[in-house]
């Protein structure tokens, strides 16, 4: 692969916990991923995002690292790490790896180190802030769990930042040694052979060094007040791109390596500014499609931000993650479609946009979010914000490889969180000796992109509800005259084109039948769920979709 592999690539997301158990314990690990590779590799995709494996407390399972540089024994030692790894790459599958960099597990030996007080080596490598003169928190800030983003502590007699959970200090950036630390924990994983990282949370590694009170943001009451203040000072400062800019210099000297930032909760802007050039990350995804059904119009608008030169930024998009209600839940029930309706629509859209795609472990199977008892959450979140949310164990739940009991995924009488009913008969195995199911149709739609030079690199231009063109880029030529009539506010449509190939693709959100004249001469309909082509009309079944080839 080029050193561009990822620009147009298909990752696919596992978190390790959920995907396979090997040694009968109820959590999956490294040794179980191994064994599926084979698995991975038959869906067509070119890699492997692998959330965190490394040693913590696993109070934010896995996000909370107490040793970024060694495996969690829960998931295995480095050496089934390595022997990983090169299973991946025996079976041409890149692999990248989360690093979660803005904070530590407060069992970090750096932490245990720095709150000891204020004159030891490490006493500045997190954000430490004396009290107001009445004792409260220096300023407003709010955590992403609820509550304020500082923690009293009383040996140094000050507060520290924490902008998820107190077991979760806040590393600071702001010290050369900290981002000197960190580089070198990014260069044991790259010696080791990893193709790139996923950057949790990569906005926040920098805070206002004047501790400034937040914004409101104007929401009201909301489940969590980090909704009512806009994070303009605990996030986004621009002294993060400086550090970027050094990890950028250190991948590029590795050769063919990536990096895809996650940006909380993001923007275009955001996403176009650490991407931009080619000093910074490779490339970024937010939060726009992770949240509730935006409508087709707000969609396009987001998709049609993008500009296409060479220093542009480049997108990534997902539509399910470890950390939000499953797509074929979040979206198909807020348009109305039913299960087995949603899943094959929303992968047709996701593997026609122009970018890189992240595809979560279960979304070719088309899980639908799991019910997770109260009695048997494990997400902090959930539990703390019960019944107002349920947190993120429903998209966490067990992979499905078989329907019996605990769906293949362990030997143990429980897994770590229970299977959900409803996955069972959409198991794996069950799917894969099914011609029309789901998994298949993933498998198809991977292909198509793989094949089409339009689907994997090509322009897009779209067209938004009710007629309207959403197009600000500098190039405002037409691709094709049947995006520029209306065609109703719950279709949507647009083109993908590159080195003489142009597809059309065309979403049903409603639940009527849509028809079209196509006036293009007659098009190849390279792929379509409940859609045909006849007698020069397009005819779309409810919450159907078709991807075309115009020329």
């Amino acid at each position: 692969m080029s050193d561009n592999w990822w620009r147009g690539a298909v990752l696919y997301q596992i978190y390790p916990r959920s995907f396979m158990d090997s040694n009968g314990d109820g959590i999956g690990d490294l040794k179980g991923i191994a064994a599926k590779l084979d698995y991975v590799k038959s869906l067509g995709v070119d890699g492997v995002w692998l959330s965190p494996f490394f040693k913590s407390p696993m109070r934010d399972f896995g996000y909370d690292v107490s040793d970024y540089r060694d495996v969690d024994p829960m998931f295995g030692t480095l050496a089934d790490f390595d022997a990983l790894l090169k299973a991946a790459h025996d079976r041409n599958l890149k692999l990248i790896i989360d690093q979660v960099w803005s904070h530590t597990s407060s069992d970090h030996e750096w932490f245990k180190a720095s709150r000891q007080d204020g004159t030891n080596d490490k006493s500045d490598w997190y954000v430490w802030a004396d009290p107001k003169p009445d004792g409260s928190p220096p300023n407003n800030w709010q955590a992403w769990f609820g509550g304020p983003a500082w923690t009293w502590e009383p040996r140094r007699r000050q507060y520290y930042l924490h902008n998820f959970l107190p077991t979760q200090p806040d590393l600071n950036f702001r010290n050369p040694d900290v981002q000197a630390a960190i580089i070198q924990v990014a260069r044991f994983w790259l010696e080791r052979g990893v193709d790139g990282f996923r950057l949790d949370v990569a906005n926040y590694y920098v805070h206002d060094a004047k501790l400034r009170d937040n914004p409101p943001s104007g929401v009201q009451a909301p489940a969590l007040p980090r909704n009512m203040q806009i994070h303009e000072f605990n996030s986004n400062q621009p002294e993060t791109l400086d550090f970027i800019t050094k990890l950028r210099e250190l991948l590029d000297g590795h050769g063919a390596r990536m990096t895809v930032g996650e940006l909380a909760p993001g923007s275009y802007d955001l996403m176009a500014d650490y991407t931009r050039g080619r000093n910074r990350l490779h490339t970024a995804y937010a939060f726009d499609f992770l949240s509730a059904w935006p409508g087709v119009a707000r969609m396009a608008e987001i998709l049609s931000q993008w500009r296409e030169g060479p220093d542009d930024g480049w997108p990534s998009w997902a539509f399910s993650n470890h950390d939000v209600i499953r797509v074929a839940t979040r979206w198909g029930e807020s348009v109305g479609a039913p299960p087995g309706r949603a899943a094959p629509l929303f992968l047709s859209l996701l593997l026609s946009l122009r970018g890189t795609i992240f595809l979560y472990e279960g979304e070719e199977l088309g899980l639908p979010e799991a019910d997770v008892p109260f009695e048997e959450l494990q997400d902090p979140w959930g539990i703390n914000g019960w019944p107002a949310t349920k947190g993120r164990d429903g998209c966490r739940t067990p992979m499905p490889w078989k329907n019996e009991t605990n769906a293949g995924f362990t030997k143990a009488k429980e897994p770590w969180l229970p299977v959900d009913p409803r996955h069972r008969p959409l198991a794996a195995e069950v799917q894969d000796k099914l011609e029309q199911s789901t998994l298949h149709t993933a498998r198809k739609l991977i292909e198509l992109r793989h094949a089409s030079p339009a689907l994997t690199s090509g322009s897009f231009r779209v067209q938004g509800a009710g007629g309207q063109v959403f197009d600000r880029r500098q190039d405002p030529a037409r691709a094709v005259d049947w995006l520029d009539a209306p065609v109703g506010p719950d279709i949507f449509a647009f083109t993908r084109s590159m080195e003489g190939e142009t597809m059309l693709c065309v979403f049903n959100f409603g639940a009527s039948q849509f028809t079209r004249d196509i006036g293009q001469g007659v098009p190849t309909v390279v792929w379509a769920n409940d859609t045909v082509l006849t007698g020069g009309k397009l005819i779309m079944e409810p919450f159907g979709s078709a991807i075309l080839k115009l020329s």
